[in-house]
């Protein structure tokens, strides 16, 4: 039987030197960062990207009000988004194996640094979703470079990190948001000009980061979408996609539709509450990331179905009528916290289950369309959600509704994983 340990070593030897010390691939004496601070700097890209994504969650209920419109504009903004990452990881996705991983991380950072100012002088809707767009193409383009990235630095440290970060980020930047737009100042300016300085000190920090990966032609066309995927991969992304999309779906109902509900049930209008909900699902996703760390892939899989499906479930019970109460509310937020466990141990599992077994060259190709499945899983369920709730049942119904598509997906998800089970192959199921 083949120990962690020996695992461990047989991964580190097969890591290129470059990726596993740090050292840049280009020549040249510029000053560097370190492996430790470089691995750390990245993945704080990671948390930054994905916070600046949930800042806006708590906000939704300041701009309805101030600008009279209804939930499907939520959802359509929040949808917006998400295409706007789909679209940016189909083009750019790849980009970084070709000319590096800092220029990219570089054009992404700008990108996010424009997004914070049109954020801060929005004045209508038509502003709002301009920076949501701009937003969005920043982060895909980024996705991949940093999650390569980290993956270069460090395999064993970068694939922890690339589970644990996003879900952090989204966390962090939702709760974060609702206490300063709650007991700051300039509640709809504050929060994205905290963002824009956080994003002007990691561009200087990128500036330094060692280079990973050498130039190569073909730029150019990488930037041609296209699904071709590496042989080895083909079967694990098959396994993996269904259940991207379902956690992803639900994350998608709790940034779009979360504040609205949490709203209803504990009758109160503070923006803290409306970031509540989220920060418990991603909160508890994050920690998913670092419990089930050592565990096998298709254990972190299977139980992230399993409590998805539960949490799910017990939520929709909480909630029942939609009156509230301190039951429903302790419901609410258990439920919350059982399904983000279950959400972030299915996109831990996703992405351990594919990157072992594609090359260095790959991974940000292949990272790139991983995201691709969960932004279609967040974001077009979540613009359907905000239909149904202004042209279907109301907000409860629709909660529902959505509820049931999640444990129905995530159902179909685990079914094709125990089908596929026997045809994993062998270094997937040790990673």
């Amino acid at each position: 039987m083949t120990t962690a340990a020996t695992v461990q070593q047989q991964k580190q030897a097969a890591t290129p030197r470059t990726a596993r010390s740090g050292t840049r691939a280009e020549p040249g004496r510029r000053r560097t960062l370190g492996p430790t601070a470089s691995l750390v700097l990245i993945a704080s890209l990671l948390v930054t990207f994905l916070a600046a994504s949930s800042a806006p969650t708590p906000l939704y209920a300041v701009y309805q009000q101030e600008w009279g419109f209804s939930p499907i504009t939520t959802t359509v903004v929040f949808g917006v988004y998400a295409l706007a990452v789909l679209a940016a990881l189909l083009f750019f996705g790849k980009v970084s194996d070709h000319i590096g991983r800092r220029p990219v991380l570089l054009v992404g950072l700008a990108g996010q640094i424009a997004a914070m100012v049109v954020f801060t002088t929005a004045g209508s809707v038509t502003a709002l979703m301009a920076a949501r767009v701009v937003q969005g193409i920043a982060t895909g383009a980024a996705f991949g470079a940093m999650g390569a990235g980290l993956l270069d630095v460090d395999r064993n440290r970068g694939a922890v990190a690339n589970s644990f970060a996003p879900p952090l980020g989204t966390a962090s930047g939702a709760l974060a948001s609702g206490v300063v737009v709650q007991y700051l100042p300039a509640p709809t300016h504050l929060v994205y000009l905290l963002l824009l300085g956080v994003f002007v000190l990691q561009a200087v920090g990128v500036a330094l980061l060692p280079e990973t990966v050498s130039r190569k032609p073909g730029a150019l066309a990488s930037m041609t979408p296209e699904f071709k995927l590496p042989r080895a991969a083909r079967r694990p992304i098959a396994i993996a996609a269904p259940v991207l999309f379902a956690v992803w779906a639900l994350a998608g109902f709790y940034g779009s539709l979360g504040p609205a509900i949490t709203r209803s049930l504990v009758h109160s209008n503070s923006v803290v509450y409306g970031g509540l909900s989220l920060f418990v699902l991603a909160g508890a996703a994050a920690l998913s990331a670092l419990v089930l760390r050592n565990a096998p892939t298709r254990t972190v899989m299977t139980s992230g179905i399993a409590t998805l499906v539960a949490g799910v479930a017990l939520t929709l019970l909480a909630i029942g009528s939609g009156s509230g109460g301190a039951l429903s509310d302790i419901g609410f937020f258990a439920g919350s916290a059982i399904a983000g466990f279950g959400f972030g141990s299915g996109f831990q599992g996703g992405i351990r289950l594919v990157v072992p077994l594609v090359e260095p060259h790959e991974r940000a190709g292949v990272l790139s369309l991983l995201y691709v499945v969960s932004y279609l899983g967040m974001g077009v369920p979540s613009v359907i959600g905000g239909v149904l709730v202004v042209h279907g049942g109301g907000l409860l119904d629709t909660v529902r509704e959505y509820g049931a598509a999640v444990i129905v997906l995530a159902a179909a998800a685990l079914a094709g994983l125990l089908l596929s089970g026997r045809k994993v192959p062998q270094a997937v199921r040790e990673s």
